[in-house]
């Protein structure tokens, strides 16, 4: 039978992790400049890449990091310095038309991956899968999974209308604002995975 528990569990900790409230103004940062209906369409991508990566790591996921030989903090420092090399953009000026968002689909990099399907997210999915262990906890497991991807589309979604809202300098501040958050999530990230490798060792 479908377990409560287990899917208030996981959605609650997908949830922090995720942080669809946070995700708010780096989503209207980077996506600034483009038309509305190109902003819809890449937070449904983002939300269906990040949905895509975690039911591939829900699946497979320790099989591919032990094939791949990729500790799951050598994971989190990777996806620090991606996260941190966007967010160094975002505040160096590159606020009106920044690199990233005219030259590559912002939907799938930092978005859907590492920021929505980020280390945390991914080992989180892929201990509940594992401890779920018959057919009422894993169908908890995967409806939490799809919930959580539900409610970052309708925060993305119609975060749209705040550029509506703030105009032109708001969106420039929001750029700003944006990229200090990403950085200090990315900053943060690299120390988790440096004080996990110094345990390890």
């Amino acid at each position: 039978m479908f377990d409560l528990a287990v899917f208030g569990s996981l959605f609650l900790t997908l949830f922090v992790i995720m942080d669809p409230p946070g995700v708010t103004p780096i989503f209207l940062g980077l996506t600034a400049g483009r038309p509305a209906t190109m902003q819809k369409r890449m937070a449904f991508q983002a939300v269906c890449v990040a949905g895509g990566v975690i039911t591939v790591f829900g699946l497979l996921g320790n099989q591919i990091l032990d094939y791949l030989h990729v500790s799951v903090p050598a994971l989190m420092i990777a996806g620090g310095l991606l996260l941190l090399l966007i967010a160094l953009d975002l505040l160096t000026g590159k606020t009106d038309e920044p690199k990233q968002t005219k030259d590559v689909n912002v939907a799938l990099v930092p978005l859907g991956m590492p920021l929505l399907a980020g280390p945390g997210a991914i080992v989180s999915v892929i201990l509940a899968v594992q401890k779920a262990d018959d057919v009422g906890m894993q169908v908890s497991v995967w409806t939490a999974i799809l919930a959580i991807h539900v409610v970052l589309w309708l925060v993305m979604r119609y975060s749209l209308v705040i550029i509506r809202i703030i105009k032109d300098g708001g969106v420039v501040l929001v750029t700003r604002l944006a990229g200090m958050m990403l950085s200090a999530i990315a900053v943060q990230q690299i120390i988790n995975g440096v004080t996990q490798v110094i345990r390890g060792g």
